[in-house]
């Protein structure tokens, strides 16, 4: 009888294939993504981290994380301490790209201008004194 053997592939990740196809990212920024994206759920994320483990420092980090920030991979959220004051940085890394409400192709129509409005111009006379 034949025997089978199955040899399973320990640690990998599994990802989609959004982000490698973006053509608007850089290599670097499809890169660091991939490995943020394989980092353990637990794991904390700071800059000088993902700079203690890769090669570039800790400007390039933050230039890449900046670019993913505006292709919609990352959000950034400022969290307060019990004072209220802002103490440290939250990051979401998120596989698939979401849209950034102030760059959105919709907009707002609630309160039109009029058709023909009026122009304000400044007093052309003496400032008063």
């Amino acid at each position: 009888m034949p025997v089978f053997r199955v040899e399973k592939v320990k640690d990998y990740t599994i990802m989609p294939n959004t982000h490698l196809r973006n053509r608007q990212l850089s290599l670097r920024a499809k890169g660091l993504l991939c490995q943020m994206l394989s980092l353990p759920p637990e794991w904390n994320f700071t800059l000088q981290g993902l700079a203690y483990i890769n090669k570039e420092g800790l400007d390039a980090i933050t230039t890449i994380i900046h670019e993913l920030e505006q292709a919609g991979y990352i959000t950034r959220n400022r969290i307060r301490d019990e004072k209220g004051l802002l103490r440290e940085m939250e990051y979401t890394v998120y596989s698939s790209p979401k849209l950034n409400d102030s760059y959105s192709n919709n907009p707002i129509t609630d309160n039109p201008t009029p058709e023909n409005p009026t122009l304000d111009f400044p007093t052309q006379g003496k400032p008063t004194q």
